[in-house]
């Protein structure tokens, strides 16, 4: 077995209601170890996966015209499409070779977070867009918050813990393209770096090229099986951890020659806390051993920003 498979062997989700404890202790020793986890039985109806992707291929086949159209310069592409070579990786000297959409969170008018969280939009040229995705939204939205409370567990807090944290968490559901990649290309699809949020969910892509960087610098593929999902901690949780559960470094790398025609698509659910939560290291992560590495709280908001900015989206 390689040390891809040793390392990422799948948690079924239907050991949720009949073996809690062992679910999270197993997930738990994952994060712990490599900051992702691979969650098979994720329960999600295909249906509701394969018409937001579907809706996807469309949006990212329309001209480049067409799509500038929902392009909102300078709000960090919080909603709505991020045209290709717009992002990088944290110091990176070359863009990512990606293009993607955001959807996220419907809040009504006047509601106290709008001041953080853009109304949505909606491409006209694809009836039922905005449906379809947000159907995938609230799906993995809801299996998130589930596996927060495995992580709750395995840290030892209370089951429901972050219900209250994410509740109205400025989440995104990000559809990437990335296009077929020339011999010649600058840069990979994505650059080396660390998720912002709290946890990503990841369904399996139908290209490979997600690799997770281990403590010995080693990188190490992840495929996950159909049905299954990756989910790696983020920096949010990283810092509110103060590092026992890691955020670690990942990438995507550009496909083999015989592949490099080819476009990939990946729909990452970055799961966030709410604007105003204040991230403060639990107290149960600082010991002699692991002293705390954040003595001064920051919000989610503010640490978003922040992080924004380091990514050239702001």
């Amino acid at each position: 077995m390689s040390d891809a498979a040793q390392a990422f062997a799948p948690v079924s989700m239907t050991r949720y209601e009949r073996d809690f404890q062992g679910f999270a202790d197993d997930l738990g020793a994952s994060w712990r170890r490599y900051g992702f986890a691979v969650v098979s039985d994720h329960g999600l109806d295909q249906t509701v996966i394969d018409r937001a992707l579907a809706d996807a291929k469309a949006f990212f086949a329309l001209p480049h015209d067409a799509k500038m159209a929902y392009h909102e310069p300078g709000t960090g592409g919080a909603r709505g499409y991020t045209p290709f070579g717009t992002e990088a990786a944290k110091d990176a000297d070359v863009v990512d070779l990606k293009e993607f959409w955001h959807t996220g969170r419907d809040l009504p008018e006047g509601h106290p977070y709008r001041d953080f969280m853009r109304a949505n939009l909606d491409p006209r040229e694809i009836p039922g867009f905005h449906r379809h995705v947000y159907g995938m939204f609230e799906a993995l939205d809801a299996l998130g918050l589930k596996l927060l409370a495995a992580i709750a567990r395995y840290l030892k807090l209370d089951d429901r813990f972050f219900d209250d944290t994410v509740s109205e968490g400025n989440s995104v559901l990000r559809l990437l393209h990335y296009p077929p990649v020339p011999a010649d290309a600058p840069g990979v699809r994505a650059g080396a770096h660390e998720d912002i949020n709290v946890i990503t969910l990841l369904l399996g892509a139908e290209e490979a090229g997600l690799q997770v960087k281990d403590r010995d610098g080693q990188w190490l593929p992840i495929n996950p099986p159909p049905g299954a999902i990756v989910v790696n901690v983020g920096d949010m949780l990283q810092r509110l951890t103060n590092h026992v559960l890691p955020s670690t470094t990942h990438r995507v790398v550009n496909p083999a020659p015989e592949r490099r025609g080819f476009s990939r698509y990946s729909t990452p659910f970055f799961l966030h806390f709410n604007p105003d939560y204040e991230i403060r290291t639990l107290e149960s992560c600082v010991t002699a051993d692991n002293p705390n590495r954040y003595p001064e709280p920051i919000t989610a908001q503010d640490y978003l920003m922040q992080r924004l900015r380091e990514i050239r989206l702001l």
